[in-house]
């Protein structure tokens, strides 16, 4: 496992485990096997409704507490000064933990700022090591860079060979931001799996055409945090560290790129209202 230093120096490892959909009855086991199985990044966020499960799996996982990393997000409805702080301290309840690594502002929406005066203030007492965003795209993260006080230290952000978003991401090394991918196999839409290019790459090096996508997203320097509830899929997904792409590689991927998401538009009205009834049906509705 490689590990990159954030701007404000904390260390982070460059692959994490997802637990988006993972439901709360099984969620504390699958969570077990992941840290097991080698894992030390666990990304969870309020809306998901797995908190509690993860934090039972963090205190009965037999790994000391500062050797792990520990993400969760604020959604829209905490989203505001005061009740971002209020959501900061009931995740931390959920999860039975007396701090956190990192704290996201999950979508784009609402009173973000109010939020974000809140998470650098918790940044600052030190109940939280490091504060960013997901979602951003450059308009919004460059404004909210230039009207903060602290520059968000993370960007999770929808990110694959089919959006590739090369723009955005010298953009956010400009501002060191680090980009983080969340579903970074896009959940294996518009036949990302199937792609002749990755299945070529991945005969070359004898692996799969999921461990050349991690592969290629790690060396880009964007961490990656894949979600599998298969003990066999977490340990496949984690043997990426021994093996390199070469340059004909990262550019044969390029090829690739639809330059449009396939999971998320935040500019499409119809997105930002499935987005807002999340919050009404949360287990009826995808989301990342």
């Amino acid at each position: 496992m490689e590990f990159v230093k954030l701007s404000n120096g904390v260390c982070m490892p460059m692959e994490g485990f997802g637990v988006f959909q993972v439901p709360e009855d099984t969620c504390e086991q699958v969570v077990r096997n992941a840290i097991a199985a080698g894992y030390r990044l666990i990304d969870t966020a309020y809306s998901y409704q797995n908190e509690k499960a993860v934090g039972k799996a963090i205190q009965n996982c037999g790994i000391p507490r500062e050797k792990l990393f520990v993400t969760t997000k604020a959604y829209i409805q905490q989203m505001g000064y005061e009740k971002t702080k209020i959501a900061f301290e009931e995740s931390l309840q959920n999860l039975g933990l007396a701090y956190l690594d990192l704290y996201l502002v999950h979508m784009p929406f609402g009173d973000y700022y109010g939020a974000w005066r809140a998470m650098e203030e918790l940044y600052e007492t030190g109940k939280v090591r490091a504060i960013g965003v997901c979602n951003f795209l450059p308009d919004r993260l460059l404004d909210l860079c230039y009207n903060a006080r602290i520059v968000p230290h993370i960007n999770q952000i929808e990110h694959h060979p089919h959006y590739q978003r090369t723009k955005e991401l010298a953009l956010m090394k400009e501002l060191g931001v680090q980009p983080q991918a969340w579903a970074p196999f896009a959940e294996g839409l518009k036949g990302m799996f199937d792609e002749p290019v990755l299945q070529e790459i991945a005969e070359k090096h004898d692996r799969t055409p999921a461990q050349v996508i991690l592969r290629w997203n790690v060396q880009q320097g964007v961490i990656i945090i894949p979600k599998s509830v298969h003990r066999e899929r977490m340990e496949e997904n984690l043997g990426i560290w021994d093996f390199s792409l070469d340059s004909e590689d990262m550019e044969k991927i390029t090829s690739l790129d639809q330059d449009c998401p396939s999971m998320l538009d935040t500019r499409e009205v119809s997105e930002v209202r499935r987005v807002y009834d999340y919050l009404n049906n949360p287990v009826l509705t995808s989301l990342s």
